[in-house]
Order: structure tokens, then sequence, then C-alpha cells
């Protein structure tokens, strides 16, 4: 019996599991699948939620003061069950709070809310993190939705990402052991434009600090999932060399920097949330498939 929660409106349909919130698939009336379906040859996951990192930590292991503990890649949350706490045929809303096994890991009472709801032709993803401690808290938070690519229907080879300023944002390269260079480089995208080619992520993703905009992901003959976002400066793109798949990520935090040190508070872009504050994050995805 399956106790993932479905959405559906004359133009998309949507699952997203207990287990991480997550997105199990996302549908055109039509039947095109737009999001990828987890397979283990290339990776298990969907659209995980990244809390309360993201990316790597130095030798996966986190410090917040003197506290220290173990913490794989991205956090805990995407394996976590989520409480289903509202359902209506467009939109749910799930919550993470702390238990007992993640405070010995992060040592903070915490709510995560997640809602996705559908619009017409368009899915928004907003999350809501409560700090319910006495200290401040520090945290990454992002979300990694993998697309299908080449888009239901077209040819890979006529794919882009477009940025709307038609910028160049600088990158920060990735290292063999998931934490990312202090040093920026000039990126890929050509004013703005970025063909999506196999040899882009030869040594994994592609990380763009403090650039995040609305963008583009789709074909030159139209096709196209158009993204906006709110409260999360960083960007990533992820394509597994041979993976049918685009993640596109947007994030507030990044991986550690190399010889930086393993506390979270030290993370480019990291957040220090005050005792009873609220800190909100969200992406909407609008599909022209």
């Amino acid at each position: 019996m399956t106790s993932d929660c479905i959405l559906k409106n004359h133009h998309l349909s949507l699952s997203v599991a207990a287990t991480g919130a997550e997105m199990q698939y996302l549908r055109t009336s039509q039947g095109a699948d737009l999001l990828w379906h987890g397979d283990a040859t290339f990776w298990t996951g969907r659209a995980p939620v990244l809390f309360p990192i993201v990316g790597r930590a130095p030798d996966d292991r986190i410090e917040i003061g003197a506290h220290r503990a173990e913490m794989a890649q991205h956090g805990f949350a995407r394996r976590r069950r989520f409480a289903l706490e509202a359902h209506t045929p467009t939109d749910c809303h799930h919550v993470l709070r702390a238990d007992a096994e993640t405070r010995a890991l992060y040592p903070f009472d915490f709510a995560l809310h997640l809602t996705h709801a559908l619009d017409g032709n368009t899915l928004s993803v907003t999350a809501r993190v409560e700090n319910q401690s006495e200290a401040p808290m520090p945290f990454g938070f992002g979300f990694h939705p993998a697309f299908n690519w080449p888009i239901p229907g077209h040819s890979e080879d006529l794919h882009h990402v477009t940025l709307a300023s038609a910028t160049n944002p600088q990158q920060r390269p990735l290292r063999d052991d998931g934490l990312l260079e202090p040093t920026l480089t000039p990126g890929p995208f050509q004013d703005g434009v970025l063909p999506i080619k196999e040899a882009l992520f030869k040594d994994g993703a592609l990380v763009f600090p403090d650039a995040s905009e609305p963008l583009r992901y789709g074909t030159e003959d139209g096709a196209a999932l158009s993204f906006t976002f709110h409260n999360l400066p960083d960007i990533a793109l992820w394509k597994p060399i041979g993976a049918p798949f685009l993640c596109v990520e947007p994030w507030h935090g990044t991986a550690a920097l190399a010889g930086a040190g393993a506390q979270i508070a030290d993370r480019p872009n990291s957040l220090l949330l005050p005792p009873r504050e609220v800190a909100e994050f969200g992406y909407s995805v609008t599909v022209s498939v």
C-alpha cells in the first residue's frame, strides 16, 4: 500500500513520497514523464531535499561549536520520513520534526516544512525551516530535482540551459573528495547560454555561487522547463556521464571549501537562524512541453 501523496490538475500530475517528502513523478496530462525515475544504474534519487547541509563535509564530519558528528553528503532529511499534515487535490504539506536520532547528529529542535502545489502548468515547491531551539542554528538548505534528458519527445542535441540575464557566472570547481575549491574560475556559459553536453560534467557537478536567477532548461524548438527561485542564491547543474537526466539544483549554502574546516557555519552561504526564527525557500517550474 502506497503512502504517496498524489496531486493532479488539468495540466500536470505529481506524486510525493513520505520518505524525504521527495517527488516520485511529475507528468503532463499527455503522459510525458518529466522527472527522473530513480534507476540505481545512475542515481537512486529523484528530487531530494538537502538539510541541514548541502554537499559534502570534510571526511563526512560536521562541527557545530564543540559538537562533532558524522554526516553524509546533503544531510539526513532526504532519508527521514515526513508526516503528511495537509492534502488537497492540488497541494500537500509535509513536515519533519527533530527527534532523539536527529539531535544526536544535529543538536537542535527544528521543524522542516515542505509544500508541493500545482497551479495550471506550474509546480511550486516551498520550504520553511523553524529553529525551535534557544541557540542560533547554522544550516544549509537546497533542492535537488532531476529532470529527464532529453525532454520527452525531443532530441538530446537541442538542449540548453539559458539564464534570464544573459550573464556568464563564475563557478567553484568541485574536487574528487566532494569539497569545493576556494578560488572561483570562469564558467562555461556564453552570453547566458549553456548547451548540455556530456563532457561538461566529467568532473562532477557545476557549482555557481551567488548566481541563481530565472533560467530555462529546454530545446531550440520550444519545449522548456522554466524556473524561478526564492532565497536560493546558489545554483548547481549535475548530469552523471551517460545518465538520461539533468539536475537543476538551487541552494542556500554549498559543500565545504577545501581546507576551511568542518564547522557548518563556515561553509559558503551557510545560514545562522536565530532562536524561534523562520527561514523560507522555494522554486517554481513552469512546463511548456
